[in-house]
Order: C-alpha cells, then structure tokens, then sequence
C-alpha cells in the first residue's frame, strides 16, 4: 500500500492507494478509494481533559466517484472500546466488502465515513462532557459539516444513515435520538453499556480499585476501572476531583460499599435505555431503527440491555427491527457473512435515499 499526502483547504488528506490487480481502467472502476482526513474538532476544542481536537476520520468514496459529479448518501459508521477509525477499518476489512457489496447490488453506490473517537481513556462514548469535549456534537455537527463541505454528498437527513459496534452502537441510538434532524436511519450493533447491568453494575469491583487509587496509574491495568472511570468523566465529571476529575456513583469506605444516588441519578439521564422517555418525538422522526446482538456475547450485559431497550421502544410504539443471533460481540460483523454485508448495508439500502 502507498500513501499520498495533499493538504487542500486547510484539510490533510491521505490516500490509502491499495496495490490491487489489474490494470485496466474496467478494473480499477470496481474498487472504491480510500481517504484518511484530519480536521480540527471546534466541539472538542479546548476541552479541560487535553483530549486532541485535531481528529481523524476514515472514508471510502465508492467507485465511480472521482468520474462525475454525482452526489451519495452517506452512512456514519462508530467504532467501539478501545478501537479507533483506522483500526476498525482495517480489521473489518472493509475496503473489500464496500466493493463487494457495491458489485453484487448489496447496497448502492454510497460513501462510508468513519470518524476517531479515541481518548485517553480509550473511548468517548458519544456523549458531551464538560471534561472531555462535546462528543455527541462532535458526530452530529462537526463530522457531518465537514464531510458535506468537502465531498459530494446528498445533505440532507434522508440520504444519511448512523451505526456502530459495542460503544459504537450506543452511539448510534443516542445519535438517533439527539439529531433525528440529522439522520434518518439508525443501526446499532451489539449496543454496549446502554443501561445498568453486569458491565456497569453499581456492584462492581472496579469501584473499589478506584476508591484505592491515588493516582491515575494505580488502574492501568484494569479493564473494568478503566472503563468505569471513562464513563464517570463523560457523565459525571468534577474538575476539581483529581485524579480522576470525576464524580463516582459507586464509592468504598474501608470494605464497605457507599452508593452516591445523586451521581447514579445523573448517569441514569445519560444511558441510552433511559433517554428513551425524554426523546420519544426524536424516536418516531427516524425512518427506521435496527438493533443486533448476539446471544452468545462476551460481554453478559450486552443481551439483556439490548433485549430491555428494545422492548421498551415496544411498549412506547416505536417501530424497529430487533435480532439475537448466534455469535459473541462482534466476531459474526465482518466478512462476506457478516452482519456488515448481510444486514447493515441492506438496511442502509432500503431506507436511505439514494438520488435527488
């Protein structure tokens, strides 16, 4: 693979040029081009965690794009925990399937954008923090903005579409529901912390590593705290609680466990389960809504959160589509067989506009 690096309007771009076979022009028409692009995040700009306004973002332009001046729907796609753009990307494959699934009729001509939201803590959960930077907004004005302002894409909320995987597809729904002025269609893949369970229970011993840290360090090696951490710095942040600068729901004095019911109460307003009744109207503007997970997944929560989220947009009236399959988290998303291919991209293609 070679790169090229232009800067055009203040924008870096590279171009991933994959060495593919082939020669002729018939060939190099059936594969789409891949961009990384960097711009600087106005919503995450001088956030007091120091988190990097200046972000990444992965796209594939389908083939046939550089011909014309043809515009496409776009689909926003969110990585998960720990993972970024390029990472997700990469592992995915999804260069190869986005030819694919194109050349086969899949999914028509589209663009895919995906944008980095990696942090120190290894993820941004999509959510605005007073600590960490407005990370919902950051998706749903600053990416949207700038890919409309620097490719050619039909903008406007009924040609584009928002999924994700894990924390990804949290913030899918959240997108959803937060800027059903923006996107029409939402796909959430094995939607990840959506609400108390056993991967954010009040019991859970990472609380405890916490209270025993005295500085950040003392919990690098631990997944759980790590990710408990992360969450109270999105949803409960507190500038002047180091070393964590955040408000924990779940404390330890000694062996004892000390709930803190205000700072639940304000992660509560910030899981996607709960939101549900705060944005009905949002909910019922999207044209359609799709929810996977396996039954079978790594993480316990991940079924039954996804299982209660969905049954509660039932019992609200809210039209959507809900699958448990066989598999884990996400080892049935990528590949000719995966979800990507066989569900996702369909369901991008039957609810998304495609022309003027």
């Amino acid at each position: 693979m070679s790169t090229i690096q232009l800067v055009r309007r203040g924008v870096v771009i590279i171009i991933l040029a994959w060495m593919l076979p082939g020669t002729g022009s018939a060939q190099q028409n059936r594969h789409g081009k891949i961009l990384r692009l960097t711009f600087s995040a106005s919503s995450i700009l001088n956030n007091p965690a120091g988190e990097n306004a200046e972000r990444h973002l992965t796209v594939y332009l389908p083939p046939g794009y550089e011909a014309g001046n043809k515009l496409y729907p776009v689909i926003y796609f969110l990585h998960g925990y720990t993972w970024t753009d390029s990472t997700t990307f990469a592992s995915l494959k999804l260069a190869c399937l986005m030819d694919d699934a194109i050349g086969a009729g899949v999914v028509r001509p589209v663009i895919l954008v995906l944008p980095d939201s990696y942090t120190r803590y290894k993820g941004s959960f999509y959510t605005n923090s007073v600590l960490t930077g407005n990370w919902a907004d950051y998706i749903g004005k600053d990416i949207v903005h700038f890919v409309d302002a620097h490719l050619r894409t039909l903008a406007r909320r009924e040609s584009r579409g928002v999924a994700g995987i894990s924390m990804g597809g949290n913030g899918a729904l959240k997108m959803g529901m937060l800027f059903p002025g923006v996107f029409c269609a939402v796909y959430a893949s094995s939607p990840a912390t959506l609400n108390w369970s056993d991967g954010t229970s009040l019991r859970s011993p990472a609380f405890k590593a916490i209270s025993q840290a005295k500085k950040a360090s003392d919990i690098k090696d631990n997944f759980p705290a790590i990710l408990m951490v992360d969450l109270a710095r999105t949803y409960s942040p507190d500038l002047h609680k180091p070393p964590f600068f955040a408000d924990m729901p779940a404390r330890y004095k000694g062996d004892s466990l000390v709930i803190d019911t205000a700072v639940r109460n304000i992660w509560d307003q910030h899981f996607a389960t709960q939101m549900i009744d705060s944005h009905l109207t949002a909910l019922r503007r999207l044209r359609a809504i799709k929810i996977d997970w396996g039954r079978n997944d790594e993480f316990a929560h991940v079924p039954v959160t996804a299982l209660a989220f969905s049954k509660k947009l039932e019992r609200y009236g809210i039209k959507h589509f809900a699958e448990a399959f066989l598999g884990g988290h996400d080892d049935h998303l990528g590949g000719r067989e995966g979800r990507f291919f066989t569900e996702m991209l369909p369901f991008f293609n039957t609810y998304l506009t495609f022309s003027d």
